[in-house]
């Protein structure tokens, strides 16, 4: 390993570490993406869904190569579907932020943008690192300052997709406020500083065709194609652009090494999704660059054979 490879890595590893709670620190390499079994719903003496006593632990975070808490991406509801149904989504929006609260403690209402829900965080910090590994878990969320939105819709079932919601705000503020340090807190606060001035958090962009998301996704599939070889996977949403990997090692090693050069990505199985953001990377050069040295990272440590 040349010494500016081995430099590469141990920079990388250092802001891995520095993202991750403590019990992972030295781990990360070897955790498994083993699911839990999924706790049931408890109720209180109203009927309500006592959403702070559901919970003794939570699968590990998949920001440290734990399972995802959606197998595949969970999404907001489209503007046609609140219109179908306006009052079962302000039931449901209702629903998500009380469940919010009582696990979290912090403000949740109502977002202004529809199919979403807003949490006020205590800090940009927080809602930075919460968008980053709420991401992983494979929900949708998006984050601006100290607000982060998490997604609501009228087809949302109690047991299923608000439960979804609730859970993975849960998981990650459970990881974020009890396993972490106040100065680790501020010292990820100062490496998101450090990563955007570098370059900008490159994030999925709302509004593409997700049968195709335009010319972007065609270009950035054909350009990484060219540096990895990594081809571009069927399943398509939205903003994303997915690659079939090796395996799930190589995926999810890969995707947390994206997030720590301030590139959101998540994974399902072996498939590794990359962002498509025509604002900040209008011709894809930096999520490419990224995937591509990615890549040559993990060929060097043996995730991925030559």
């Amino acid at each position: 390993m040349a010494t500016n490879e081995r430099s590469e890595l141990d920079l990388l590893e250092a802001r891995l570490k520095t993202l991750l709670p403590e019990e992972y620190q030295e781990s990360y390499e070897e955790l498994q993406p083993t699911p839990m079994g999924s706790a049931g719903l408890k109720y209180d003496r109203d009927g309500r869904v006592a959403w702070d006593e559901i919970w003794g632990s939570f699968c590990d975070l998949a920001l440290a190569g734990g399972p995802p808490h959606k197998g595949a991406l969970l999404q907001p509801a489209t503007a046609a579907e609140i219109e179908a149904a306006p009052e079962r989504y302000q039931e449901v929006v209702g629903e998500i932020c009380r469940g919010i609260r009582m696990v979290t403690e912090l403000s949740a209402n109502p977002s202004p943008v529809p199919g979403w829900v807003r949490v006020n965080c205590l800090n940009e910090g927080m809602a930075g690192w919460l968008h980053r590994a709420i991401t992983m878990e494979n929900v949708a969320v998006r984050s601006e300052g100290k607000t982060l939105d998490l997604p609501a819709g009228p087809a949302y079932r109690l047991e299923k997709e608000i439960k979804n919601v609730v859970t993975v705000i849960a998981k990650t503020n459970h990881y974020w406020t009890g396993h972490m340090w106040r100065f680790q807190r501020l010292e990820i606060g100062d490496l998101f500083e450090l990563l955007a001035a570098e370059s900008p958090l490159v994030i999925p962009a709302a509004g593409l065709n997700a049968d195709g998301n335009g010319n972007l996704a065609a270009r950035l599939a054909e350009s990484i194609r060219a540096k990895t070889g990594l081809r571009p996977a069927d399943v398509r949403y939205e903003g994303w652009l997915g690659l079939e990997c090796p395996s799930v090692r190589s995926a999810v090693w890969m995707m947390r090494a994206l997030v720590a050069t301030n590139v959101l990505s998540r994974r399902e199985g072996t498939v590794l999704f990359v962002p498509l953001d025509p604002g900040r990377d209008p011709d894809g050069g930096i999520v490419a660059n990224a995937v591509s040295r990615v890549y040559q990272l993990a060929m060097i440590k043996g995730i991925v054979s030559t």
